[in-house]
């Protein structure tokens, strides 16, 4: 397949910003980029930007393998949490508000943590604010941030395609869920093996952590959660063990996976209407603000994930706390300048009635 690029640049107040038409039979793809010299001086990594020349193998596509343990555990999981939903009406009102704690609190090691900080490089962390993030990385229990981010970044680099770990072409149900109960397609472990993952592996917290990442997740995602209403207000084990435990987990891995799912298929796009992730306000409720997603897979190195600030945003305001409180600091940010030249250019006009 022959492709025709055309380029022009100009300077902004983020720094050079590139557009590109890419024309490969009768689509149309349009790319803003960052100069990638100056995203990797800025940040340290440009292996979140979409690469254009991948190309997807010719010929059948391989076999599905079934992982049969991630299958019946996590079915077993969302039994477990069904029955924690009967148990509701029968908890202390201290037992819900713990479990909407643990909620909270592992929800921002996955969208302050492994995605913002760590994948995206879109704002700079102190040693303690990094140890906490990594702490709640482990409350979430949602591989550890290595991992996380390798997916991450290959997700953003391949995104919608056979490189792409949960490609939300391949459906709702695999880019949800179904992504992690079979193997993985050859092209994710082959492109996740070349990224530049340097910067990872120089963070001693986060390798630290995944030395030691089961038995954090065994003491930090389930005993913690459990112990505390037992022990404190005298809950039933039953109750500690499956509401702030395993219903707090699952709705905390499902708020994630909406973002892979939902938030790629319904929705509109006013920033770029060539990809497929879309603006999702009730995903960015339940996933604290992972849902503007045509803006963050148009500008990925944004910190907000959103041109909004804090609207449907908490991992926004508790960027912005940190940096208050000097524990974070250099947060990326896109202008409004740019912003809105983009929308005109590549958006589906959908921004016009608000």
């Amino acid at each position: 397949l022959s492709k025709e690029f055309s380029s022009t640049s100009s300077t902004t107040a983020v720094g050079t910003v590139t557009s590109r038409v890419t024309r490969n039979g009768n689509a149309i793809m349009e790319k803003d980029l960052l100069n990638h010299e100056d995203l990797a001086g800025d940040r340290g990594m440009i292996d979140d930007i979409f690469d254009e020349t991948y190309q997807e193998k010719e010929g059948p596509k391989p076999p599905l393998r079934y992982v049969w343990r991630n299958i019946i555990l996590m079915s077993l999981l969302h039994l477990g949490a069904l029955f924690a939903l009967t148990l509701i009406p029968s908890a202390k009102i201290q037992t819900l508000a713990w479990a909407l704690l643990c909620f909270l609190v592992s929800a921002l090691g996955i969208t302050a943590g492994s995605h913002r900080l760590w994948s995206h490089r879109s704002y700079k962390a102190t040693l303690p604010l990094r140890i906490f993030l990594t702490i709640a990385n482990s409350m979430a229990f949602q591989n550890d941030i290595y991992e996380w981010v390798r997916d991450h970044r290959v997700h953003h680099k391949f995104s919608e395609t056979d490189a792409d770990p949960h490609n939300a072409m391949r459906g709702f149900f695999f880019s949800h869920i179904g992504w992690l109960l079979v193997r993985k397609h050859p092209d994710v472990i082959e492109k996740g093996q070349k990224l530049d993952l340097s910067d990872i592996k120089a963070d001693k917290v986060v390798m630290f952590q995944r030395r030691y990442y089961k038995p954090s997740v065994v003491l930090l995602c389930f005993t913690l959660p459990a112990v505390v209403p037992w022990y404190f207000w005298d809950e039933s084990i039953v109750i500690s063990f499956f509401i702030p435990a395993i219903l707090r987990y699952t709705i905390g891995l499902n708020a994630t996976w909406l973002v892979n799912s939902a938030a790629h298929m319904f929705g509109n796009r006013p920033y770029d209407q060539n990809i497929n992730p879309r603006e999702n306000p009730l995903v960015s409720l339940g996933a604290l603000g992972e849902g503007f997603h045509n803006y963050h897979h148009t500008f990925p190195y944004d910190y907000s994930t959103s041109e909004f600030g804090w609207r449907f945003n908490l991992t926004t305001a508790f960027i912005d706390l940190m940096c208050l409180l000097g524990l974070a600091s250099d947060r990326k940010r896109v202008s409004k300048e740019v912003i809105l030249a983009r929308k005109m250019r590549t958006g589906d006009g959908s921004h016009k009635s608000g």
